[in-house]
This record gives structure tokens, C-alpha cells and sequence, in this order.
């Protein structure tokens, strides 16, 4: 049944209401509504292609007026394999006024019907469809309110289907449907996009991941690869998707939901140390032709123990942002483009980068990890891109995390588990370690329970106690909640300076273990402590550390992107040195024996704190409070 059959009960009630409200004038008004109402659904039969066919007109809104359009050029994107276009939205409206809003809706064909929230993480504008982003109609046109027309140039992504542009009136909080515009799409909108590497389980294994709209129906995703130079080689991928009803609350299963197409991981083994490798995305359709992706390359990790310099890069709460100053969902990571682009622009220098929990942000409006991916293509495409678990990412109710909060929208892990290749037994419990050259990482998944006992401090203790200081002297534990210390005004609220139970849980094993630092995010700021133990400081230096460390440097690293928090007045001996700031760490290890720790500010790229550490391998055995098995004279 057509959706015309369904208007036309609809539209005679408007008549008579109309009649019996307005007289004449009533009825002249709503006629007018109905022919251009008609007019659309006519071309949407004909042609198939006009967003307002699948509008849920018998539930929205309107204000559709015939004097008013959106216009969107150019129509067909990525002609020469671009992932990435800028379109310039085009509209006028003959009753404009400043709460006027333009919609980024992909698929074109959406739903104008309003959603009311089911909870607190889904936020205006609370369409049945949520737009992938929106900006206020006079935002580059400050006559629009005066003379009606204004402009907009915008940024979109490659996201397997078309778009269309919408003016709506009446704000955010009870839109009205005003116009909408001609549909744009890329010229292949299944194309291979936005691959992200990650060590692979073993240290001579690199992982490639990427997002495409084929699935394995339709062609065989594989990874064409080789050194650099030398002879290619294909190897085949895995595919994952995942349904609606993989995700566990609103907004995910509701206004957010996006199919997120077909996400590929092929496995690139046997690499050769420090070689340089290119590579491509591959589809082989069942017609026998081939889709490609550009060519791209990253250089193999050294081998456990391997000396050699060694550049690591690690934050936390980066999140996305729009290029071209579009509002979205959960729109207050505005730092994230400067942290971006100073990657970007230092790439040579970094080796791998580590982001440690709340990765964008999307918070169930799933259309944001394609944003989030294509925002750091040029940093994961080209160097291992390691992930934490945070809460935006996994925490929901009644699903088996250990905060009981609804701070990932409902996705409750699905999205970051299948988006994103770890090194993980079970990616359900988001905890791995995996070997640099001469670092050793444990990455804890802070929002899975990591008390004493439990299956994951069992894991802690291994990754901890397995690696062989000799051979890889820097061992760095990695967690999102600050399992340590922080003056971050939330945790001070609470007495805590931390996560609760988590110091009494773990700072045992960080000391017998001799971990020299401990990095974390979840508070937007920048701390450093000194090398610390049951609160107390173990050394007085503050830049220059030489021998036995004798405790952990614990260093808050989140304010990669997300509005930053602020600290408490309150000063602790431990805490040597604050920044309320945007930016994100740097490691350098030269050798075996020295290491050099860097701030950097996002704005300018430039060091704001540092210190070194300078040790033999005799200054590692050495023991320390709580380091030894302790000792009697009998002994």
C-alpha cells in the first residue's frame, strides 16, 4: 500500500477542520498543502530517490511551504576515490527566523516524526531519525533572519548511503519540517574506508580493520601487502556486523540506530622488524571485478627487547569533532581537532599511539564512530591504534559492568568491540597487554570489576610479572578511571583522589612489580605525580630520576578533546604538576636505560612538563618497600 493511501483519510480530516476553524481562507491554506504534499509523494513513486517519500508525514510536524527550498551541490561525491567532500546546502525560507535549523540526514530517506527521550542520554533534536549533525540556518548568513536565504558549506564522509539537507523551523525542541533537499551521494558509497591498524596477538603481527557496505555475500574482503617495493601478497579478512538488537538501550536501539555496515580485520603476519610495508583494501566482487582502496603503509613493530628509539603516544576522552563547525550529538569535544592535527603533523615521530577509554563519544548515535574513523584515518592508518575501554564506550545496566550508569547510550561495548581490533582473548573484557620493543603495556579495562580476586586482577598480576625487565625495562600500566591518583575536583568531592578501592586493590602489585608509570584519562585534565607509594612520595625529584624509581608515577592524561574538568583547590604533597589544559603524552624510549616523558599542549604541539629516567638493569632488581619478599636474619 502506498503511503498516498494513507494520507488521504488524513487530509479530509484537515479539510474539515480547516472549513469549520478558518472558513475559506482555512481551506485555501490547507489545499495549498495538500498539492505540494501530493506533488512530492508523485515524484517519490516516479523516481525513488526524494527524502520526503519516507517521511512519516501522517506523524510529523509540518511546515512545508512551497516558496521555500534546499538545495545541495554537488550530487555525486568521491569521484576520484575521495572519502572525504565538502557540499555547499543552499535554502530559503519565506518565514525565517533564528531558531531555523539545517539537518544532515544519511540515509536520505528519514523520519520527520518527533521521538520523545526515553532516557537522559537521548537529546534534542528528537526526531525519529536523528540527523548525523545540524547547524543553525544564519550561522554563515547573519541576514538570513532578514531576507530568508543563507548557506552553508559542509563536510561529509563516506557512510554507505546517500544524504539529503533539511530546513526545519521552531528550534530543536518541537521541530517543524520546512523543506528538504535534492539527495547527494558518493560515487561509491560501499567503498573500503578508514582502515585503523593494531598489533595483532603476536609482536610480528599487524592487524588491519576498516569499514565497507560489502558483506561477504557480495565480495571477498582481503588486504593486498607487501614490503615496500617488494613483492604483494593478499591476505583474507574476517567480517563482522552486528544487529539492532545487539546493542542494549536508547539511543543506540532507537533515534541513534545506523546500520554500521560490514567491519573486515585481516591478520598481516611474519613482518620483519622495523620494515616498512604498503598496503590496500581489497573487495573481490562475484562478478570478478575488483574494488580498491589508496595505498597506504606503516612500518612493523621491533621485536620484544629490541634497541632501538621508541616513540609511544598515549590519551584519553578524545572524541570527534566537525571540521567545518556543524553542531552533533554529545557535542562538547571541541579540543579533539587540535589533538588530531598535532598527530598528524609530528606522524613521523610516533611510532603508536594509545587512547585509553572514551573514544568518540558517540554515546548511541552510531553514525559518530564513522565520524570518529575518519577523523584519525591518517594517524591509524599508518600507526598501531591502541584502544582502552571507558565508560562512554561499555557502562549500561544489567549488562555486567561495573558501573551501574547509562554513560555509553546503550551500546554497551558492542560498538568499540567490533569497530576496533585488540590484541584480547575475549574483547568482551577489554584487557590485553602487548609488547613495544622495550615497553611492556598492561591495559586494564576499568569498567569490568578489578578488586582483588577477580579475573582480571589475576590478569594485572600476569602481564605484570611475566615481562622480562632485562629485556624490556619500561613497564606502563594503562587503565581509563584513574585507578591512581588524581586531584580532579569529582574524585576530591568524594575524598577519594581516585577511583574508590582501586589504590587499597592494586598499588600492592604496581609496587612489586616495579611499575614506573601509571597513565590514565576519565578526568579531562593533565596531572603528574611523583613516584608515589600509600601516598607518599618515595623520591623528591621532580625531573630527573637516576637509579631505583622505588614507587610508580601515576599521570592523568585526559583532556585529549572533551570539555576539560576542573581540579580541587586542595594541595597534596604527591601532585607535582596540573594543567587544565588540552593535550596528551609522549614516550621516548632511547635505549634500554633511558627514558624521556613528554606533555604536550594540543593548541601548539609544544612540551609544557617533562622528566627523564636514567637506570642500569641492576637499579631494576634492587629492592624497595613492598618490592622484595621480606627478609629475616634466619633468612
Amino acid at each position: 500500500m502506498t503511503q498516498s493511501c494513507f494520507l488521504i483519510p488524513i487530509l479530509l480530516s484537515s479539510i474539515l477542520h480547516a472549513f469549520s476553524f478558518w472558513g475559506m481562507r482555512g481551506l485555501r491554506m490547507i489545499m495549498w498543502t495538500i498539492l505540494l504534499v501530493l506533488a512530492i509523494l508523485h515524484r517519490a513513486s516516479s523516481h525513488g530517490i526524494q527524502p520526503l517519500s519516507r517521511i512519516a508525514i501522517h506523524k510529523a510536524t509540518l511546515a512545508l511551504d512551497n516558496l521555500a527550498y534546499v538545495k545541495a551541490s554537488p550530487t555525486v561525491l568521491g569521484l576520484n576515490g575521495q572519502n572525504t567532500e565538502w557540499v555547499t546546502v543552499e535554502y530559503s525560507s519565506p518565514n525565517p527566523s533564528m531558531d531555523d535549523w539545517i539537518g544532515v540526514f544519511s540515509p536520505a530517506n528519514f523520519s520527520a516524526s518527533t521521538c520523545p527521550a526515553e532516557n537522559p542520554r537521548v537529546y534534542p533534536p528528537l526526531l525519529c531519525s536523528a540527523p548525523i549533525k545540524f547547524q543553525y540556518a544564519n550561522y554563515t548568513s547573519p541576514d538570513y533572519k532578514v531576507n530568508g536565504k543563507g548557506s552553508l558549506k559542509l563536510q561529509l564522509i563516506n557512510q554507505r548511503s546517500d544524504f539529503s539537507f533539511a530546513l526545519f523551523s521552531n528550534g530543536f525542541l518541537n521541530p517543524k519540517l520546512v523543506a528538504v533537499s535534492n539527495t547527494v551521494s558518493f560515487a561509491n558509497p560501499n567503498a573500503p574506508v578508514y582502515p585503523r591498524l593494531a598489533q595483532g596477538k603476536q609482536w610480528d603481527e599487524m592487524t588491519v580493520t576498516w569499514t565497507s557496505g560489502y558483506g561477504i555475500d557480495e565480495a571477498e574482503p582481503f588486504v593486498q601487502w607487501g614490503p615496500k617495493g617488494g613483492q604483494q601478497q593478499h591476505s583474507p579478512a574476517v567480517t563482522l556486523t552486528f544487529e539492532r538488537s545487539s546493542v542494549c538501550g536508547a539511543p543506540a536501539r532507537t533515534v541513534g540506530w545506523r546500520d554500521p555496515g560490514y567491519i573486515h580485520t585481516s591478520f598481516l603476519k611474519e613482518l620483519w622488524p622495523n620494515r616498512v610495508y604498503t598496503y590496500k583494501l581489497g573487495h573481490r566482487l562475484f562478478n570478478s571485478t575488483y574494488v580498491w582502496s589508496q595505498e597506504y603503509q606503516f612500518r612493523a613493530s621491533p621485536f620484544p627487547g629490541q634497541n632501538s628509539l621508541q616513540r609511544v603516544v598515549i590519551f584519553g576522552d578524545m572524541g570527534k569533532d566537525e571540521a567545518d563547525g556543524s553542531n552533533e550529538y554529545n557535542n562538547f569535544q571541541r579540543g579533539s581537532l587540535n589533538t588530531t592535527k598535532q598527530l598528524i603533523k609530528d606522524l613521523k615521530n610516533i611510532d603508536i599511539v594509545f587512547h585509553i577509554g572514551d573514544i568518540c563519544y558517540a554515546n548511541g548515535y552510531i553514525s559518530q564512530w564513522d565520524q570518529f574513523t575518519a577523523q584519525i584515518e591518517p594517524v591509524a592508518s599508518a600507526v598501531p591504534y591502541m584502544l582502552a575501554s571507558g565508560n562512554h564506550e561499555r557502562d549500561w545496566p544489567g549488562t555486567g559492568s561495573f558501573y551501574e550508569n547509562n554513560d555509553s547510550g546503550g551500546e554497551c561495548g558492542v560498538l568499540a568491540e567490533t569497530m576496533f581490533f585488540v590484541p584480547a582473548e575475549n574483547r568482551a573484557k577489554y584487557w590485553y597487554s602487548t609488547d613495544y620493543g622495550m615497553f611492556r603495556f598492561c591495559i586494564a579495562d576499568s569498567e569490568h570489576d578489578w578488586r582483588e580476586g577477580t579475573e582480571q586482577y589475576k590478569f594485572i598480576e600476569h602481564c605484570l610479572a611475566s615481562v622480562d625487565r632485562q629485556k624490556q625495562p619500561w613497564l606502563v600500566f594503562l587503565a581509563h578511571r584513574v585507578l591512581g591518583y588524581s586531584s580532579d575536583l569529582s574524585y576530591a568531592v568524594e575524598g577519594s583522589f581516585g577511583e574508590p578501592m582501586a589504590k587499597e586493590n592494586l598499588q600492592k602489585l604496581w609496587q612489586k612489580y616495579k611499575v614506573d608509570i601509571a597513565i590514565y584519562g576519565h578526568a579531562h585534565n593533565y596531572e603528574r605525580t611523583c613516584p608515589i607509594y600509600e601516598n607518599q612520595c618515595t623520591d623528591n625529584e621532580k625531573r630527573y630520576y637516576k637509579g631505583t624509581l622505588k614507587g610508580t608515577i601515576h599521570v592523568v592524561a585526559g583532556g585529549a578533546g572533551a570539555s576539560l574538568s576542573p581540579f580541587t583547590t586542595l594541595k597534596t604533597k604527591w601532585s607535582l604538576f596540573r594543567d587544565y589544559d588540552y593535550g596528551f603524552v609522549k614516550l621516548t624510549a632511547f635505549d634500554h636505560s633511558n627514558l624521556l616523558f613528554e606533555y604536550k599542549k594540543s593548541s601548539d604541539g609544544k612540551v609544557y612538563d617533562s622528566f627523564r629516567i636514567s637506570r642500569d638493569y641492576r637499579d631494576i632488581l634492587a629492592c624497595t618497600v613492598d618490592s622484595c619478599p621480606p627478609t629475616t636474619l634466619a633468612s
